[in-house]
């Protein structure tokens, strides 16, 4: 059971509730799957969903060319950041990758849609089998083409109906080839995808820069979910911001129960009752989230407890450790990238989705690097050189990409089994495992995450820009 001491304000409900007690003595002493509700997906209330346009379709890059395609998702104009992904494959569970929201994905791949859309399946654990969240997370899609017809056993519908009924905005028949050239030699630029309009200079100021908003914020749970595992007993607490399905997966799968936690909790006054801290991926520039560094540099102070993290979480437990971060050129994102573990020299093959990256010269004297990039030499991962603490740039969990490295979560399981034996030691009585009670009172899905809608509709928002945005 939790202990009474430093609890969230879900803990605190837990408590206050009045049981007979002959009723407690039928509750169940450990938390099982069985305890899982279906993790439905939210009811798009604030999407914009329209049926499938094939109007013109301008992409126009800020300060940069003008490409003239044919829409083929939802009748929207949006703005946001262009980006570009050399993934083959994949294309679902990328859309629906936290780490996107408000950007505009242009896809290198010459045919995306060739197998359509797969259904909102769960798996044994209640969490999405084939999509990384509940929702499409791009602003945009840009492809070279669309295949509109499609084929697969798992398909349900075609790119373009669910583009449409998440209300985001698709471009095929322009040459990506010449936009992701443009987006090397520039780096990652803003872009605004308008349809069925032609293209308006004087429209320029309406360009809205994401990398201004706290993305985390927006795709961050709002209270404390709860995934649980019929395989182990170890209980580990997730700082949500914008976690994948997956990573959720890779954890649960591995016999660890799991509570998300808001992505600004203050998790130092509550670790004390789990096995491990576990930071997830998300959007945007780190250094929004100053009270996630400031919460996780207390913890660090405080506990001896392993902690992980994947992407942003790895760059935002360098910044609690006293690094910096800095914004790449046009950043990392494909499912093929070599990185070099230098504790054993061996390369992985990982995939990635980054724009950010930890400078390595600030790192303190307790802290090395890990893992190092072999295309472009940027950071891949940060380890501490005595506790159990680390992280990677790359994606372990892939999702879609390579499982090279998801070997990484037994690493950190393990850290955590040791963890735990020796709190047993010093703490007889110290029981982390979630209580029947709380798992039945927790949400088992993020709780407060309103779908995304691009940057704010272009013709909605005129040139209200970036304020506009940030009221969304």
């Amino acid at each position: 059971m939790l202990l009474p001491t430093a609890r969230p304000a879900c803990f605190g409900l837990a408590l206050q509730i009045k049981r007979p007690s002959t009723v407690l003595k039928h509750f169940r002493r450990f938390a099982t799957v069985e305890a899982n509700t279906p993790r439905a997906a939210p009811t798009p209330s604030r999407r914009r969903a329209t049926s499938v346009s094939h109007d013109r379709a301008t992409f126009t890059i800020r300060d940069g060319p003008v490409f003239n395609g044919k829409s083929f998702g939802a009748k929207s104009n949006i703005s946001g950041e262009a980006v570009f992904t050399t993934s083959l494959v994949g294309y679902p569970e990328s859309l629906t990758d936290p780490s996107y929201r408000g950007q505009i994905l242009v896809f290198t791949q010459p045919l995306i849609g060739n197998y359509g859309i797969p259904s909102t399946a769960r798996d044994e654990n209640g969490l999405l089998r084939y999509f990384e969240s509940p929702n499409l997370q791009a602003a945009g899609v840009v492809v070279a083409d669309v295949a509109e017809q499609y084929s697969h056993w798992t398909a349900v519908k075609s790119l373009g109906e669910w583009c449409a009924e998440e209300g985001v905005p698709a471009v095929s028949g322009v040459d990506t080839r010449a936009i992701v050239t443009f987006l090397r030699e520039q780096g990652s630029s803003l872009a605004r995808i308008t349809i069925g309009e032609e293209y308006d200079a004087d429209q320029d100021e309406a360009f809205v820069d994401p990398e201004q908003i706290n993305l985390v914020s927006k795709v961050s749970t709002k209270a404390p979910f709860h995934v649980s595992s019929s395989t182990g007993d170890f209980h580990v607490a997730v700082i949500d911001c914008g976690v994948k399905e997956n990573i959720l997966r890779s954890l649960v799968g591995r016999g660890a129960s799991v509570t998300c936690f808001p992505y600004d909790y203050p998790i130092h006054k509550v670790a004390h009752h789990f096995d491990g801290v576990f930071i997830s991926n998300g959007p945007g520039d780190p250094t929004h989230c100053q009270d996630t560094v400031y919460h996780l540099r207390r913890l660090m102070e405080s506990s001896q407890i392993p902690i992980m993290g994947i992407c942003l979480g790895h760059q935002l437990l360098a910044l609690a450790s006293g690094a910096r971060t800095i914004k790449l050129k046009y950043g990392n994102r494909a499912h093929n990238i070599p990185a070099l573990d230098l504790t054993t020299g061996r390369c992985h093959i990982t995939s990635q989705n980054h724009g950010y990256a930890v400078d390595t010269t600030t790192l303190s004297p307790d802290w090395k690097e890990y893992f190092v990039n072999l295309n472009d030499s940027s950071n891949e991962g940060i380890i501490h050189k005595s506790r159990p603490i680390f992280g990677t740039q790359f994606h372990p969990e892939a999702r879609g990409g390579p499982l090279d490295s998801s070997y990484l979560f037994d690493t950190y399981l393990e850290s955590v089994g040791r963890y735990k034996r020796s709190q047993a030691v010093f703490q007889p009585k110290r029981d982390p495992r979630p209580s029947p009670l709380l798992v039945d009172l927790l949400a088992k899905e993020r709780v407060g995450v309103v779908p995304t809608t691009g940057m704010e509709n272009l013709m909605r928002m005129g040139g209200a820009g970036e304020e506009a945005a940030r009221a969304a």
